[in-house]
């Protein structure tokens, strides 16, 4: 499960995108639709900061969806109330992603320490490779 700013890393760095290439036929690579919605709300200020023109930037955000399939809120619903009662005290808008994690039973690729303690196992990009590799998709 796909945190927002790995999404945003993705368009930012080369780490992440290397990853999600050289695993995307291996392992099931998830986001909840929100994840989306907010990258592109952050990146255009991001990008500006690093003087990278916001059409390039979100254009490769747009080939991202390419590498990791999008979850709609119908399929993670369920959830809703248990992932908020988890994130209590924390970001409230970050619902959606535990709530995904619980419903696909997946951990989550993050860079945001809300989700730390969460009951769901978390990833950061230094260590999530050692998962990755661990958890190619059986044919």
């Amino acid at each position: 499960m796909l945190d927002a700013n790995i999404l945003i890393r993705a368009v930012l760095g080369s780490k992440v995108s290397f990853l999600l290439q050289k695993y995307f036929d291996q392992v099931l690579l998830v986001t909840p639709d929100s994840a989306f919605v907010e990258a592109e709300t952050h990146l255009p200020r991001l990008l500006g900061y690093r003087a990278i023109p916001v059409a390039h930037g979100m254009a490769i955000l747009d080939s991202v969806r390419n590498f990791v399939k999008v979850i709609q809120l119908p399929d993670y619903a369920d959830f809703e109330n248990v992932a908020r009662q988890r994130l209590d005290g924390r970001d409230p808008h970050d619902w959606p992603m535990v709530a995904a994690a619980l419903t696909l039973e997946c951990p989550i690729w993050t860079e945001d320490r809300d989700f730390f303690g969460c009951g769901v196992a978390t990833w950061t990009s230094d260590r999530v490779e050692m998962f990755l590799s661990a958890s190619k998709i059986e044919s």
